[in-house]
């Protein structure tokens, strides 16, 4: 979209009546003359308005375009029984974020490509603090050693969690090892997958009902961070001082990003 198309919206909304906007400053516009606005405005508030659209939004997907133009406000908030769902059918493609959150994730996905060369590379030596140069070689076999999960595997929250209900925690499990993958099927191996659910026993199911945890493995194709081992782990109201004691404190990217203490 042009300056001058977008200066022509611009002018429209100043000329509309305020009785036909919303009633609140929270409610932001999602139409003008009964045009619904360009994806890369949806959810952003009018003084914050590009005049084209952002870089870090060229190229989208189909999928995350119309999550983009979506409201926040007609977003449906994930349940702890959709989430159940979704990772029972293995249609983990359903999970997204709030639109307005996706915008940012997307955002700042393209702020750290510019600053580190890649998100791996942000992920490995802020997020995870290890030694590349060492190549990343894990001690034992997966999940050995409980001595090695120190050196081998870590814990944080998801950085950028999809729009979960309140109460819902997603945590991701980074490990150096491989998670072993069937190359026909693109899925674990079933000897990779027990071991995972070994793991997930001890750790989590150990500390809280078990209908309460659930775990899995991206796809290959819905990685967002490659040559990185991980799977997640979502647990519904857990005990803070249980979460906060497996990821040694650990506090997202998201809400350091709204709180300004972001990298």
């Amino acid at each position: 979209m042009s300056a001058e198309t977008f200066t022509a919206i611009d002018e429209k909304l100043s000329d509309l009546d305020p009785t036909t906007t919303a009633n609140t400053e929270s409610v932001l516009p999602t139409t003008i003359d009964n045009e619904p606005l360009p994806f890369w405005l949806v959810n952003v508030p009018r003084d914050q308005w590009p005049a084209s659209c952002p870089e870090f939004l060229k190229g989208q997907s189909d999928k995350n375009i119309g999550i983009l133009a979506t409201p926040d406000e007609e977003y449906e908030w994930i349940t702890w029984e959709r989430v159940k769902e979704l990772v029972r059918t293995n249609d983990i493609g359903k999970f997204q974020r709030l639109p307005s959150d996706l915008r940012r994730y997307l955002e700042y996905m393209f702020y750290l490509k510019q600053k580190y060369g890649s998100i791996m590379d942000f992920v490995v030596s802020e997020r995870l603090h290890w030694d590349q140069e060492g190549g990343l070689k894990p001690r034992g076999e997966p999940f050995e050693y409980d001595v090695s999960w120190k050196d081998d595997l870590k814990i944080l929250f998801n950085d950028w969690p999809y729009g979960l209900e309140k109460g819902i925690v997603h945590l991701v499990i980074w490990t150096k090892f491989e998670l072993e993958d069937d190359p026909v099927t693109g899925l674990l191996t079933e000897s990779m997958w027990k071991k995972i659910d070994d793991y997930v026993e001890r750790v989590f199911r150990s500390r809280m009902s078990a209908d309460q945890v659930v775990w899995f493995k991206n796809w290959k194709s819905l990685k967002s961070i490659h040559a990185i081992e991980h799977f997640h782990v979502m647990l519904n109201h857990p005990d803070p001082e249980f979460i906060k004691e497996i990821t040694n404190g650990d506090v997202p990217l998201v809400e350091k990003v709204t709180q300004g203490r972001a990298l």
